[in-house]
């Protein structure tokens, strides 16, 4: 059975909700999953795991946020090559061109340790509305596929 480890950082609420709308998609799908707050989650887990996800939020002008910090210092410390990830989060326009900066930086940090992205990044602006819900069921559907396609 294939696994999923979903990681989040969420202040609003709205990064939470998008975790719980991935973890719903993935158990839909026959995945056996594991969703944690950042604050409890250990990097090395998700070596545990087929398929990686992650969801961040950007605090102020497109900082880490405290509790991520740690967070993403030890990943980029550790060897995930060939790790199938994911990374989607939740943000406000407002900040302009530090929109969701964060789920970028978690993008090339999985690169940087040798992780394979499955699905392009996903941004969701505030809440996830009906729209933003199903990119999000799209998106967690195309990390499987990828992820499917690969390990056969």
């Amino acid at each position: 059975m294939t696994t999923a480890k979903i990681v989040y950082a969420s202040m609003t609420g709205n990064n939470e909700e998008v975790a719980s709308i991935i973890d719903e998609k993935l158990q839909d799908m026959g995945i056996q999953t594991d969703m944690s707050d950042i604050t409890f989650s250990d990097v090395n887990e998700f070596s545990e795991y087929d398929i990686a996800f992650m969801v961040p939020y950007s605090y102020g002008e497109g900082e880490l946020p405290d509790e991520a910090l740690d967070f993403y210092e030890d990943l980029l410390e550790i060897d995930l090559t060939d790790k199938i990830f994911a990374v989607a989060g939740s943000g406000d326009v407002f900040y302009e061109d530090a929109y969701c900066i964060t789920v970028d930086d978690f993008t090339k940090a999985f690169l940087k340790i040798g992780g394979i992205q499955a699905a392009e990044s996903l941004k969701i602006n505030l809440a996830p509305d009906l729209e933003d819900i199903e990119n999000i069921e799209q998106f967690t559907e195309k990390a499987v596929n990828f992820y499917e396609a690969n390990h056969k």
